[in-house]
């Protein structure tokens, strides 16, 4: 790995090099936190869990092959090098950082409360037209996951796509320092994570920490039809562009038709006016919206209107986040990767443009504060005002969301239950073949295992 050779690494991360000083020369030819994963001449950062403390697999990456290791526990003696830190964590990230500032290449940095990873995905597929493009797996968006990302990009990248989450004040400034974006993009300003922001504006403060570390002349892009980031200002001497429907935003989209579960049609606009009609694959209003950053992104970039409407087009569907499963007895919307209100009524409004019965699968949702109770009920009111015919609620939480929806419309058939072992038991009894069906919770809720039951009924 170019510029990580073990001397530059010391450096790096502000530590004491321990061991043979001939090899402070040579590179490293990967980067990694698990044990499992170290191959001849890697480097191993030993990150303590929880519950383990990754020291003790150190004995095991050397017998793997590891070129040396990182540790924050001074480890005496050893017929093999080591680098001491104070900090393994910071150290990771500090070299990752090393390892970012080796390439000559442009970084789209994403953040935001709502629709990081589709947006990632979206901005993915556009600047795919024109350059090589190295994104973040999943939703490795973390202090441990935005420097695996970083390891993982080939030496011929031209453009990474780079997803930030943050739930804690202080950790946007962590990860934003070490990805130096040349574009900053904010998807929307939500209520995820109000148990340690408070408050929305808490959150706004947060996510734009992104911007304090945007390389000189970068570009900030931002959702126009979210309310506080329309107000925002110039940051850093830039003004902000916007997209979205409003009079604000310089990327439009109009003519907008839902085209059911195949998606939707629209007419998008570029800053220069330029407009052409395309269709956005995968089901929604909000994935207009991320086309829309993909269009602005590539703009920035130097894409053409036919390469972003070719990316556009072209974009990928992936497991958990809107993907269509047909059986040959039901239509499932598999968006159970993650679930917070705002992604929950979204992803209602698209089971709502389905053809025939409507049956949401929703799981609890974690980290709302205070407020967890009322929000959970907020989504089942929604689901009832917006004809569900069946919302089946899974878990403590979930209670609340069944009555909030029983409450609200007795057209709207609700069923709770506590877990998903019970409602695995009920299903076939109460799902009808040609039934159109949401699978949604936060992570934590494992829903995935719903989803393969569904497709294998």
């Amino acid at each position: 790995m170019k510029n990580l050779t073990l001397e530059h690494i010391t450096k790096a991360c502000r530590g004491t090099y321990h061991g043979d000083t001939g090899k402070l020369s040579e590179e490293v030819s990967g980067v990694v936190i698990d044990s499992r994963k170290v191959q001849p001449g890697y480097l191993f950062v030993a990150i303590d869990g929880e519950r383990v403390n990754a020291h003790k697999f150190i004995p095991d990456t050397i017998q793997a092959g590891a070129l040396c290791v990182v540790s924050h526990e001074d480890l005496g003696e050893t017929d093999y090098p080591y680098i001491l830190v104070e900090s393994t964590g910071q150290a990771l990230l500090d070299i990752a950082k090393l390892y970012r500032d080796s390439f000559d290449m442009k970084v789209v940095g994403i953040t935001g409360s709502v629709g990081k990873t589709s947006t990632k995905e979206m901005i993915a597929s556009v600047l795919s037209q024109k350059y090589k493009v190295h994104k973040t797996l999943g939703n490795f968006n973390n202090e441990w996951g935005l420097p695996i990302t970083i390891f993982d990009m080939p030496e011929d990248t031209e453009v990474a796509v780079l997803e930030m989450g943050v739930n804690h004040f202080g950790e946007m400034r962590r990860l934003s320092s070490v990805s130096s974006p040349d574009i900053c993009i904010i998807t929307n300003i939500g209520v995820a994570h109000l148990e340690f922001f408070k408050t929305r504006e808490g959150i706004l403060q947060e996510k734009t920490q992104m911007i304090q570390d945007m390389k000189d002349k970068g570009t900030i892009i931002l959702n126009g039809d979210d309310d506080l980031l329309a107000n925002v200002g110039p940051i850093k001497g830039v003004s902000p562009v916007f997209f979205g429907q409003g009079d604000n935003c310089q990327f439009r989209a109009d003519n907008i038709e839902p085209l059911g579960l195949r998606g939707t049609a629209c007419t998008i606009t570029l800053k220069d006016g330029t407009s052409f009609d395309c269709i956005v694959p995968l089901p929604g209003i909000h994935m207009v919206s991320n086309a829309l950053a993909g269009a602005a992104a590539g703009y920035a970039l130097g894409l053409t209107a036919d390469e972003i409407k070719a990316g556009i087009e072209g974009l990928p569907s992936i497991p958990g986040r809107g993907n269509i499963i047909k059986t040959d007895r039901l239509i499932i919307l598999d968006d159970c990767y993650n679930a917070n209100p705002i992604s929950m009524m979204a992803s209602i409004d698209v089971l709502n443009m389905a053809i025939g019965r409507k049956v949401a699968v929703l799981g609890d949702m974690g980290e709302l504060g205070e407020d967890e109770k009322e929000l959970h009920r907020s989504v089942g009111e929604y689901a009832a005002e917006h004809g569900i015919d069946l919302l089946c609620g899974i878990g403590d939480l979930c209670r609340e969301m069944v009555d909030g929806a029983v409450k609200k419309s007795t057209a709207t058939k609700a069923l709770w239950f506590a877990d998903k072992a019970e409602f695995l038991n009920a299903m076939n009894d109460i799902l009808q073949e040609g039934d159109n069906i949401l699978v949604k919770a936060s992570h934590g809720m494992h829903f995935p295992e719903i989803v393969d039951a569904l497709t294998n009924i």
